[in-house]
């Protein structure tokens, strides 16, 4: 018999066989699960003078879930971080940017998973952005100006309620020493997300 999940239920049940002196073999018979089962719940959960509480071994149990779902990132989302850090996008956009493309994940995830690679000896603490960003000489006067060149601070006010559909962000992100670029548009309203790379 194969090893099964117990539910809140049966944790009851199992206090009260132990209490009739049951052994973990007729009581994995009487639940339907392998004495394996029976055994590594009681061991796992028992508390002092070796009782074993139902409602302690449940709490446990709940808590691990929900700490394993925390930190159960899928593959893709992984490597979606580690091309967002290189391209220098800082933890905070490469989580936003994650979140509207379906790849879900905290920036102190980010800090977090980057941290444990250095430990193992990774490199991907180098691809965060630190401080302040170095320009070359010259580089100012190289810079694209755009013709009639709007700032934001005098955009229309409808445009902040976000009650009408057409008014789009966009934002660049450049790779290192100029390798890509990434254009994304968002569509205030709606929430349209639209991304461009180029090599």
């Amino acid at each position: 018999m194969s090893y099964k999940q117990l539910i809140e239920g049966q944790r009851y049940q199992i206090e009260a066989y132990l209490r009739e002196g049951f052994s973990y073999r007729e009581i994995g018979k009487r639940l339907s699960v392998s004495h394996s089962t029976i055994s590594r719940e009681v061991r796992r959960n028992r508390i002092r003078d070796n009782h074993y509480l139902p409602e302690v071994a449940h709490a446990k149990t709940m808590k691990r879930r929900c700490q394993a779902a925390k930190y159960n990132i899928s593959g893709l989302t992984v490597t979606f971080v580690e091309f967002g850090l290189s391209q220098k996008w800082s933890p905070e956009q490469i989580a936003g940017v994650g979140k509207m493309i379906g790849y879900s994940v905290s920036h102190e995830w980010i800090y977090g998973f980057v941290q444990r690679d250095k430990l193992r000896g990774g490199k991907l603490f180098k691809q965060l952005r630190h401080g302040h960003r170095k320009y070359r000489k010259g580089s100012r006067a190289k810079r694209v100006i755009i013709p009639n060149r709007v700032d934001i601070e005098h955009r229309p006010a409808i445009v902040d309620t976000k009650k009408r559909f057409g008014d789009w962000e966009a934002d660049t992100v450049l790779g290192k020493q100029g390798t890509g670029a990434i254009v994304s548009l968002v569509e205030r309203k709606s929430k349209l997300y639209l991304l461009r790379s180029r090599s």
